[in-house]
């Protein structure tokens, strides 16, 4: 028996686990579990816990169903919503076939194979995301919490006791928080995780979504991941800090530099710039989503970068001078409802695809770029990002980088997933279109 193992074993006598739930994921990011009695524990770990895998979304056909869960007794944490006299603890799962060999339909599995292409290359994947959600009072229609701003102190406010709470629990589990604060829209907040290698940090915001839920619903208020639910106010984003680290030393760093990036970052961020349009429908995978991306806002719908431009897909945050493993990017396009599974591999292999073909870094964009012309635009070399699903899926279903990051299984079922979103969406009648048009036809 291995450390981690008797460490979990140990655990949970010591806690009073009488349950443990074994999470994963889907295809398209939605948590799924199963709880097993302690006793079964120790066999899990070593043996897995088999269910039917064409019950899941994007898993298996029903003739090749059979899939084995195995926990990953790292990821074992107690509950804390769930600890009363018998506690509850979860761990991550790695989804096997029954010969024992790695599911290719696993999003986890997806992640680890991209993290090992970087491992290769001498790398490691960090990430820090900063999410963000709506508090909602009622959800059809959807009415917020509160009417805050951006930043804004409310005294003893329901916003501020929520985050209070939400963050407390994700420490309790070992996630840690830097910031948290109000965003622009009314009911809106950000949550900000400390920095975490890029699987760990996938395992976080899988549960980051699920404290938030339960906090929600302990306090009798809802909690959304919905891009934008409001026409009126801004959508919830995802921006997420990227660095490649070799060892200790941070890849993305050159105090030479007068930007202070390393040729390894500028070629990753020509990587991204390059093949955006191709990631784009895992990044934003909902209809909803490319509401957000709509314009006129600080949310990105043009493929460039810049330091101080929050207008930019990519900007460079600053950092102390000497602090040069706070060297990094923010990409800024990804949204709160995306599988971070997926998004973090295709993030990652679109970077790592300019840094080993040394792809050459545009010019930085200084200016609100929504406020450019078409023509200025195009002057400088500026293009813009897939407007809807639709788009970005056409140029996805043509990408070798896509592909070969998902996998053919999870890259086929994806496509067809979301073509038939988009294809019912199309279907829809608006209450924007009967208001417009219904009186004057």
């Amino acid at each position: 028996m291995d450390r981690q193992t008797e460490y979990v074993l140990r655990s949970m006598e010591e806690r009073d686990i009488r349950f443990v739930r074994l999470w994963f994921t889907d295809v398209l990011g939605s948590l799924k579990s199963v709880a097993i009695a302690p006793a079964e524990v120790e066999g899990a770990i070593t043996e897995g816990v088999g269910f039917d895998g064409s019950a899941i979304e994007g898993f298996a056909r029903v003739f090749e169903s059979d899939m084995v869960a195995f926990p990953d007794p790292s990821t074992f944490q107690a509950l804390p919503w769930r600890q009363m006299e018998r506690g509850t603890a979860r761990m991550f799962c790695d989804i096997r076939l029954p010969d024992g060999s790695p599911s290719f339909a696993d999003p986890r599995y997806v992640l680890k194979r991209a993290l090992q292409k970087a491992a290769d290359l001498g790398f490691t994947f960090y990430i820090h995301p900063e999410i963000e959600f709506f508090l909602l009072r009622e959800q059809l229609p959807p009415v917020p919490l509160d009417d805050g701003g951006y930043f804004d102190h409310t005294t003893l406010g329901d916003g501020t006791d929520f985050r209070r709470d939400a963050i407390t629990m994700l420490e309790q589990m070992g996630i840690s928080v830097e910031f948290s604060h109000h965003e622009a829209a009314p009911g809106q907040h950000e949550i900000d995780l400390r920095y975490a290698d890029a699987l760990t940090m996938a395992d976080n915001v899988m549960t980051f979504r699920v404290v938030i839920r339960e906090v929600a619903v302990s306090q009798g208020i809802h909690a959304t991941f919905m891009p934008k639910p409001f026409t009126e106010h801004p959508g919830s984003g995802m921006h997420t800090h990227m660095s490649l680290f070799e060892g200790d030393t941070n890849a993305f760093y050159d105090g030479a530099d007068e930007y202070r990036m390393s040729k390894v970052a500028k070629h990753f961020i020509a990587g991204l710039l390059r093949h955006t349009p191709e990631i784009m429908a895992v990044t934003n995978q909902y209809v909803n989503s490319y509401k957000r991306l709509s314009g006129a806002s600080e949310a990105p719908t043009f493929g460039c970068w810049g330091r101080a431009n929050r207008s930019a897909l990519i900007r460079i945050p600053q950092f102390s001078p000497g602090k040069s493993s706070s060297a990094r990017i923010e990409y800024r396009l990804p949204d709160s409802a995306a599988n971070p599974y997926l998004a973090y591999a295709l993030m990652l292999n679109a970077g790592l695809a300019g840094v080993e073909g040394e792809y050459p870094l545009q010019e930085e964009t200084e200016d609100e770029v929504w406020r450019l012309s078409e023509r200025e635009r195009k002057a400088i070399g500026i293009q813009a990002l897939p407007r809807n699903l639709d788009e970005a899926l056409r140029i996805m279903e043509n990408s070798e980088l896509a592909a070969e990051t998902l996998g053919e299984h999870v890259f086929e079922y994806f496509m067809r997933n979301k073509r038939e979103e988009f294809e019912t969406y199309r279907q829809q009648v608006t209450p924007w279109e009967l208001g417009r048009h219904i009186r004057v036809m």
